[in-house]
């Protein structure tokens, strides 16, 4: 059987870097790639277009536009498109590459052209919100606030370069205008009509990442308990190979690490009957199934290769 074709235009950056090495481990794939001298090459870039069956992009919003424009010229010869940059991610011809979303959003990705693969704390929002809102214990309306921290990786190479050569500071709050660029898809897909607040930081840790959403319950339509909020994520979840419906932790506490070099989302309901109190939280690799290994899932449900493909953990050597 002839191998699946895959060119990753802008494989040099930590999402490309991270979708090759995993690729790079799949007997199904072969990866084509272009000297680091034709690149920027137009012309290079659209013929190893026409040649493979799937193009990754991982590049900055407007050169991954480009880069679409490019793709969709070639006509009948256009390959698949899997997108990591947030350019497509709301775009009504593009398919959301979170998987688990909804019962049939895997078959909706393997039949796509045109995928945009879910940021990061999108991730682990949407992953939370969207089925308690689906099951009517949370108003689409609800004056949400996200709170979420990610290791250093996900600023990318300049943050990346920041940490690993100054040190970085130990914590910090930022995107404190409230404009994010991934409060459009969490949104949306969320299933949310009042937009949310987003309160993101960053630790000095490599990668890894927490994602929490406080609740009033007693705001909540019927009154729910916590059980009631992690019974409704268990049941979306329920067969989901790469997510999964954690018991609280018994000593109350979450860090962010615990998943690291996996392609695992875990949630959590930590809740206080007393006081009528929870907190969602998400825990996930920032570089795994919030970014390389979402795209690896991706890919394989796009090109129909075996589901174990798809739910591939990785482990650094």
């Amino acid at each position: 059987m002839a191998k699946a074709t895959v060119f990753i235009d802008g494989e040099s950056g930590t999402t490309g870097l991270g979708i090759r090495e995993r690729l790079a481990a799949v007997p199904q794939v072969e990866l084509r790639s272009l000297p680091a001298a034709s690149r920027r090459d137009p012309a290079a870039r659209r013929d190893m277009m026409a040649q493979v069956d799937l193009v990754v992009l991982c590049l900055p919003d407007d050169a991954a536009r480009e880069s679409v424009a490019m793709a969709e010229g070639l006509g009948n010869a256009a390959p698949k498109i899997l997108d990591a940059s947030t350019a497509h991610r709301v775009h009504p011809d593009w398919t959301y590459g979170f998987a688990e979303m909804l019962p049939r959003q895997a078959d909706h990705i393997a039949k796509a052209q045109k995928v945009a693969n879910p940021g990061c704390y999108p991730t682990g929002a949407i992953g939370l919100l969207r089925p308690l809102v689906e099951a009517g214990l949370l108003p689409s309306d609800y004056p949400i606030s996200i709170n979420a921290v990610s290791g250093y990786s996900g600023g990318g190479k300049s943050m990346i370069e920041a940490h690993e050569r100054d040190g970085g500071p130990a914590f910090e709050l930022y995107a404190l205008t409230l404009e994010h660029k991934h409060l459009p898809e969490t949104q949306l897909y969320a299933g949310l009509k009042r937009r949310p607040i987003f309160i993101p930081s960053v630790g000095h840790f490599r990668q890894g990442m927490l994602v929490s959403v406080p609740l009033h319950l007693d705001d909540l339509p019927g009154r729910p308990g916590s059980a009631d909020l992690a019974a409704a994520l268990q049941a979306h979840y329920r067969g989901c190979d790469l997510v999964r419906v954690t018991p609280p932790q018994a000593d109350a506490k979450l860090e962010p690490q615990a998943l690291n070099n996996t392609d695992r989302l875990e949630l959590y309901v930590h809740g206080s009957d007393k006081h009528r109190q929870a907190v969602l939280v998400a825990r996930l690799d920032n570089l795994g199934k919030g970014a390389s290994g979402a795209a690896v899932q991706n890919i394989g449900l796009m090109l129909g290769l075996h589901a174990g493909v798809a739910a591939r953990e990785t482990v650094d050597a």
